[in-house]
């Protein structure tokens, strides 16, 4: 069989892509095979495809194809997420245009909104990952709102509250104002931001004294309900038992005394705004003050906010600012670096708000999340990830997880009353009632008399539960599927969502397995642009996916993000890496195109050369598997890429199939094109992790091959001894022949004139390489010599010289001109290195590596002074 003239990537992976949907092959049932199974990190429902899902789901096909190839029953669970905040906002966007707010429809018909937009959105991202060559277990396909996982949120959430570990509070929370919804401490970013530090002054009541307070946020001052010295402060001593008056509400607050208030910064003195700071909550409970909430939930002013009622908190500061500086209270304004927290999805300014919420407690579920990572049964790759993990663990708080959102997974708790505590937690509506009237001893409640708490829950708080949920091993904990695929072996994901996701997973595997969701935690790094920005759409820096694919072919893509992708280390995307991947691709193709096109004589016998061309190849190949096999092992998938790269383009393109062809239009023997066909299929082995279209191609190209012998469910290459000897051999062999083509270049002798060559003192290579350095060379004749060979080009390899005749067209004394010169030039440059060798302050003082290039640079000086000297001497006699 032979290829087609060029590679059409585009055609080529549409084919086999059906092909490999038609027959089956992604999808994995329990059997009797060892499992290996890989959960998808599931993206937003509502998303599209970006460089990091790119890069993320690569690494993944990559380790599930060779799953396949290994022997493993290999399953590839694909899935998306509700992403509440993220869909929701775009929902509520939608409506806006069309002209709906969302406060008009009942939950039940913003719901069917929202259940719309994700049929009709949702699921492009997994669409697009097949472009891509994602070969997920599509028939697997989850959502976190399907049916059985929502039952499983669930039940989980009803379980942990009778457990004790969830609880509702009114605390402090992490408010978006723009999403309207709390958010966890995790889902606040924290930015440094210039803003101003204004110093405001409050009249003492009853006296014309003032006290005078900094503040980042004069807005608050309508929540004032304290100003708080401390009292070891002697310059504030005769303001003890007094009140103050707060500037534009003239509302009379007392000034208090603790030793929280820290003398050296600031002012000295603070004002308390219990309902808008962590910390002034904390003084406030403690001094029993009065808390007054000036925001609506949209972060504008309410009533406490008097003239400013109903204006944006960021408008109303400026024209505060200008009212305080009106009636003579604003001392300075200074400019001031805050750290300024912002909403992970909006990106709005966070507000601390009081709140309903529920929580849960996470210090005793985390610790045997923590051992896991500390006593390796659960591996972060890379391990520097594990100090981060560990502060975290040991540092963690409590999980607030409800969001005040309708999509999503509804809290399962129904209010019977009017008061906070008036509650039942269950998993209908049905139980709740019966727990209910046990609660209440009132038998005359009803379904009707049930309120469900309208909050939903945090995303993450299904998300969490995803290596199991997509088993059902929650609802059915002993069922086959989750005993057989779970715990998984490898999670891909990215650390930004470490803690949101990977930590969480781990601690809830532990509470509902007893062991840990998984055993491998690959950390990609986040894919920037040349000049280290995170690539994204705000910035324009980001290029479509789908257009680099179209361009470069899916093979390309995934070779050029694999380059330079190191675990746990950022990526420094360069559109040149995807040219060097299709590049790559088109390498294959030609060389595979070349073999398929050979004519093959049955009466030929097999030349020396590709005998040994073989032999040597098989040891390269055997000693790539040791190689694949630890990089592997240790996650490091750029740096197998690497291994598969070279040996395939240098090894097997470069050299061997020089080393195998034969002359322009005569025939091969069988037993070299068999040999080559069988190294060229365990080439495409090997290469299809990474590049699974062109592989299958060439593989059922070869010969005609029935649905049980694709390339994707094959197998992966045997280990086989290896022939180091051969290997070191073919080495040497390497620097002569680029020896002989280094002065053919030179001399300008022609590649297709036959040359003679002479060996001094070297017998090794006689029984090995002698064929193809004869072959390569283009040799009339190969001679042993035991002297110097008069009027000859020499060059040296290791210990052995090696000996050109001079062609009648070279003038011997131009080129003894020639090479003196150039020898006078390299004894300056070594004289310049070996002073720089003997100084004594410079080789204690440089690096090692610094000296180690120097002493490189002063043997290969010394190697070049020798080879130019005898190459004088031999056309001077």
């Amino acid at each position: 069989m032979s290829l087609a003239g060029k590679y059409d990537a585009k055609s080529i992976e549409e084919k086999w892509y059906a092909y490999w949907m038609e027959n089956n092959y992604f999808h994995s049932e329990v059997d009797e095979r060892e499992a290996y199974s890989i959960v998808i990190p599931p993206p937003n429902v509502t998303g599209v495809l970006h460089m990091g899902h790119m890069l993320n789901n690569t690494i993944q096909d990559v380790l599930i194809r060779r799953a396949r190839l290994k022997g493993y029953n290999a399953c590839w669970v694909p899935g998306t997420d509700h992403a509440s905040i993220a869909t929701e906002a775009k929902v509520v966007a939608k409506l806006k245009e069309e002209g709906i707010d969302k406060n008009d429809l009942t939950r039940e018909e913003f719901l069917e909104h929202a259940w719309e937009w994700t049929h009709k959105h949702g699921g492009i991202i997994l669409e697009q990952l097949k472009k891509l060559g994602a070969s997920c277990d599509w028939e697997r396909t989850a959502f976190t709102m399907d049916d059985n996982l929502s039952a499983s949120v669930i039940k989980v959430f009803v379980d942990l509250y009778n457990k004790g570990l969830i609880y509702r509070g009114y605390r402090m929370v992490n408010w978006d104002p723009q999403a309207k919804t709390t958010l966890s401490d995790e889902e606040v970013i924290y930015e440094e931001k210039q803003g101003n530090l204004y110093y405001l002054k409050y009249r003492i009541e009853g006296s014309e004294d003032t006290l005078t307070i900094a503040t980042t946020r004069p807005e608050t001052i309508m929540g004032d309900t304290a100003i708080c010295i401390n009292p070891n402060d002697e310059r504030f001593t005769h303001l003890k038992g007094k009140k103050a008056i707060v500037p534009i509400a003239n509302r009379v607050i007392p000034i208090i005394e603790d030793e929280y208030v820290d003398i050296e910064f600031g002012t000295g003195c603070l004002k308390v705004t219990p309902a808008h700071d962590p910390n002034d909550k904390v003084l406030g409970d403690k001094h029993n003050l009065e808390v007054i909430d000036i925001f609506n939930d949209d972060a504008t002013l309410n009533t406490f906010g008097l003239h400013y009622k109903g204006k944006d908190r960021f408008v109303a500061r400026k024209e505060i600012v200008k009212e305080l500086e009106s009636i003579g209270v604003l001392e300075k304004v200074e400019t001031h670096l805050n750290k300024v927290g912002t909403s992970e999805r909006t990106k709005a300014v966070i507000e601390p708000k009081l709140s309903d919420q529920w929580f849960l407690k996470m210090k005793d579920l985390a610790q045997p999340a923590l051992d896991s990572v500390l006593n390796k049964d659960v591996n972060l790759v890379p391990e520097k990830f594990i100090n981060t993990y560990r502060y975290w663990m040991e540092n963690v708080r409590d999980w607030n997880i409800s969001r005040q959102l309708w999509w999503g997974h509804q809290i399962p708790a129904y209010f019977y009353g009017e008061g906070k505590e008036d509650f039942v937690v269950a998993e209908n509506k049905e139980d709740a009632l019966i727990l209910a009237k046990e609660k209440t001893g009132n038998n005359e409640l009803t379904v009707t008399d049930l309120t469900q708490d309208p909050d939903a829950l945090d995303t993450w708080f299904s998300s969490w539960l995803w290596p199991m949920s997509v088993f059902n091993g929650i609802l059915e904990p002993d069922n086959k599927e989750i005993n057989y695929y779970y715990p998984t072996n490898d999670l891909v994901t990215a650390p930004e969502i470490l803690f949101f996701w990977v930590a969480r997973m781990i601690i809830a595997g532990y509470e509902y397995r007893k062991e840990k969701p998984f055993t491998n935690v690959y950390l990609t790094g986040i894919v920037r642009d040349k000049q280290r920005r995170k690539m994204s759409k705000s910035l324009g820096n980001s290029p479509d996916p789908l257009d680099l694919i179209d361009q470069y072919g899916a093979d390309g893509i995934r070779v050029g993000m694999l380059l330079s992708s190191p675990a746990g280390n950022d990526l420094m995307f360069d559109e040149d890496l995807c040219k060097q991947g299709s590049a790559f691709v088109n390498k294959i193709f030609n060389a595979s195109r070349l073999i398929l096109g050979w004519k093959v004589d049955e009466t030929i016998d097999q030349p020396e050369a590709s005998a040994i061309a073989i032999n040597w190849y098989q040891a390269k190949f055997q000693k790539a598997l040791i190689e694949l096999e630890n990089n592997y092992g240790k996650y490091r998938i750029s740096d197998a890429l690497m291994t598969t790269y070279k040996l395939v383009w240098d090894d097997f393109c470069s050299w061997l199939l020089e080393m195998i062809k034969p002359a322009y239009g005569n025939p091969i023997d069988v037993k070299t094109y068999q040999q080559a066909i069988a190294i060229l299929e365990d080439n495409l082995k090997i290469l299809h992790p990474f590049t699974p279209f062109i592989s299958e191609e060439i593989w059922q190209q070869i010969k005609n091959r029935t649905p049980d012998e694709a390339l994707i469910i094959g197998s992966w290459p045997e280990s086989k001894s290896i022939d180091e000897g051969l290997i070191s051999d073919f080495e040497v062999a390497a620097d002569v022949i680029s020896g002989i083509r280094t002065i053919r270049k030179e001399k300008n002798i022609s590649f297709k004139e036959t040359i003679e060559l002479s060996v001094l003192n070297n017998d090794r290579l006689k029984t090995t390489f002698d064929a193809v350095i004869s072959k390569l060379g283009n040799l009339s004749m190969l001679n042993y010599v035991d002297a110097k060979v008069d009027g000859a080009l020499s060059f040296r390899v290791k210990s052995n010289e090696y000996f050109i005749p001079i062609s009648g067209a070279i003038n011997i004394e131009e080129e003894i001109k020639k090479l003196t010169d150039e020898l006078l030039y390299t004894e300056g440059f070594l004289k310049s290195v070996q002073k720089k060798l003997q100084n004594e302050r410079f080789v204690n003082n440089a690096p090692d590596q610094v000296i180690a290039n120097e002493r490189k640079k002063e043997a290969d000086a010394e190697a070049k002074i020798a080879t130019l000297k005898s190459s004088i001497e031999n056309l001077g006699s």
